[in-house]
């Protein structure tokens, strides 16, 4: 026989009922039913309340998270504070080399494309003298 693979969604709730047995003493004791579960998991995620509710353990990367969120202005002024104005202007004149490059190569790729006239190089002569 062909097993059918689950859907990645069905895997990842498999986990987190791994890592959390309070889902399984729920469902045994009739309080909820699989697909109550999974569709609250699906829609709601790990980190709500709801799971709080019924002994689930928070993860330790949703709190990791939620320091992450908070600690984001001081990482940002520690990191400007940290900052060598020559080694930044190092790395300005890198990048620009490496656009100046990118730009070369392009160019010679547009270089088999005919180019298009101005409008100045269309009017050399400024009389146009016809013949009768």
């Amino acid at each position: 026989m062909m097993q059918k693979s689950l859907h990645p969604s069905v895997i990842k709730f498999k986990e987190f009922v791994k890592n959390n047995p309070a889902l399984i003493k729920e469902v045994r004791n009739g309080n909820s039913t699989w697909q109550e579960l999974y569709e609250d998991w699906y829609l709601l995620g790990e980190e709500d309340n709801r799971w709080e509710s019924l002994g689930v353990k928070s993860s330790p990367s949703a709190e990791k998270e939620e320091d992450k969120k908070g600690d984001w202005i001081s990482t940002i002024l520690g990191t400007v504070q940290k900052m060598d104005p020559n080694q930044i202007q190092h790395y300005v004149n890198n990048l620009s080399q490496a656009l100046g490059a990118i730009q070369g190569v392009i160019s010679q790729f547009q270089g088999n494309q005919p180019k298009q006239v101005s409008s100045k190089a269309e009017h050399r002569h400024p009389f146009s003298f016809r013949k009768d």
